[in-house]
């Protein structure tokens, strides 16, 4: 072994002098393969712990042709083939996880990508964009509910995020501050390379201030332990203040307010009928609403009431009006496609000749590289169709419906209504961000929205039915 190591260490040292560097990431490599055969928990929580610190492949390599997230995406890659030759020989599986609700519109959703990713009108990109997708789901949906079979694992799970987290926050604001903490357009870039943007890092923020309130909460933790989750709270909060993401603050208010009903016991067909019912208004006094908000002059500004005034600003904020030309543009191709759509992650790369004029704006492009649709549900309108729409928002009304329904159930465990509630308000922040940005082609935004929704299902199969049982006996 010491022989080993010896060449190792002479080798490498050969090859750095050469510009050669791939070989110092062997151990690591070797240490993947061992978590993945002998400890799978331990390679997941490894996982999350570097996602808030991956940064792009195209950072080193600009030219090649298709982009990873460093170190994270390789070893997800790397996973998805492993647990497909161990289920092939294993041939097990929890069965009630299988058949979960949650799991059969996952299936649905991922069978329709499959789909539109055969009839793409770019069958290399859409299966790309299929396989992400895969990699993402297998380890944080499927293999993390196994992992979930302990409530204490759930927490964990969110704990191994946090502290490369707090470092990007920390980045993030030491950046910010070098221009002023209330510089707007400084906040775009502070938590560059590890996020693209404001919105991206808005978003993690939003998804993690549940549970970081839900740990300050829990009933188990010693004083110490509550103290820091309280530190916590405060720093996702003024973090979050600061990301000047007006989609990620709208979307704390959406949770809230939701909390708010769920405290006050409203059902879930009321609470689903009355957002139904101003739906219907809105849509039907669209004309009206949308002449009110021409009205607003206000861009975005460091002075946060005016930035806050400012999200309905349609008529001269450009980050706005450029959504809404992308949006348009995507409510044009799906006109042209409506079943199959052009092709799972297509729309960047076919947008372009969809533009309307009159609709384009400053940062307006053709080039396709300027991001995507900006929207969880328009996104799919154009790249897989009606289909592609609907099975994302059935894989939230079903896990949002199961959340809901088990935060009722549980009633008497106090420990496991926080889990349940950190993680449905959670995926709400997620879903109504959802509506003006999309992250689920990144591993920042999967590792928790499908670590959520692997905690609803795992919540609902190992826990609250178990609870229900001991009831009746």
């Amino acid at each position: 072994m010491l022989a080993i190591t010896l060449l190792y260490i002479i080798l490498n040292i050969v090859l750095f002098a050469n510009e050669w560097y791939y070989l110092s990431l062997l151990p690591f490599v070797l240490l993947v393969i061992y978590l993945a055969i002998f400890s799978l928990d331990k390679l997941i929580l490894l996982v999350v712990f570097f996602v808030p610190i991956s940064i792009p492949l195209d950072l080193f390599a600009p030219d090649l042709s298709f982009d990873l997230q460093l170190p994270t995406e390789p070893i997800l890659a790397g996973l998805l083939i492993f647990i497909i030759f161990r289920l092939i020989y294993e041939r097990k599986f929890d069965r009630d996880i299988l058949l979960h609700p949650i799991s059969i519109a996952i299936y649905f959703n991922l069978f329709w990508i499959f789909l539109t990713a055969c009839t793409s009108s770019m069958p290399i990109v859409s299966f790309k964009f299929l396989i992400s997708r895969l990699w993402f789901v297998v380890t944080f949906y499927f293999i993390a509910t196994q992992f979930f079979t302990r409530k204490r694992n759930m927490r964990l799970y969110i704990w191994a995020y946090i502290p490369l987290m707090l470092v990007v926050m920390g980045y993030a604001i030491v950046r910010l501050s070098q221009f002023g903490l209330f510089n707007q357009h400084a906040a775009h870039l502070s938590a560059n390379p590890f996020f693209n943007d404001h919105t991206s890092y808005g978003c993690i923020l939003a998804m993690l201030l549940p549970f970081s309130i839900g740990f300050a909460l829990t009933p188990k933790y010693s004083m110490p332990l509550k103290t820091l989750s309280w530190i916590l709270v405060f720093l996702v909060s003024f973090a979050l203040l600061f990301s000047y993401s007006r989609a990620a603050w709208i979307s704390i208010v959406v949770a809230g307010a939701i909390f708010s009903v769920q405290l006050l016991k409203i059902k879930f067909r009321t609470m689903f009928l009355i957002l139904s019912v101003i739906g219907a208004l809105v849509y039907l006094n669209r004309t009206e609403i949308f002449m009110k908000l021409e009205q607003n002059r206000q861009d975005s500004s460091k002075d946060l009431a005016k930035h806050i005034k400012s999200i309905s600003n349609i008529r001269t904020d450009e980050s706005n009006v450029e959504r809404l030309n992308r949006w348009e543009s995507a409510f044009r191709m799906f006109k042209e496609r409506p079943v199959l759509g052009w092709g799972p992650g297509t729309y960047m790369f076919q947008y372009a000749p969809f533009q309307a004029f009159s609709q384009k704006t400053l940062i307006s492009t053709n080039e396709g590289n300027m991001g995507n649709a900006h929207s969880e549900y328009i996104g799919p309108l154009s790249e897989s169709g009606i289909f592609g729409c609907l099975s994302f928002i059935f894989i939230g009304i079903i896990t949002l419906y199961t959340g809901v329904k088990l935060y009722s159930r549980s009633a008497g465990h106090r420990t496991t209504r926080i889990l349940i509630s950190s993680a449905t308000l959670g995926l709400i922040t997620y879903y109504t961000h959802g509506a003006l940005n999309n992250f689920l082609d990144t591993d920042k935004a999967s590792a928790l929205f499908w670590g959520y929704t692997a905690m609803i299902a795992a919540l609902d199969v190992y826990y609250v039915r178990k609870f229900e049982e001991e009831k009746v006996q």
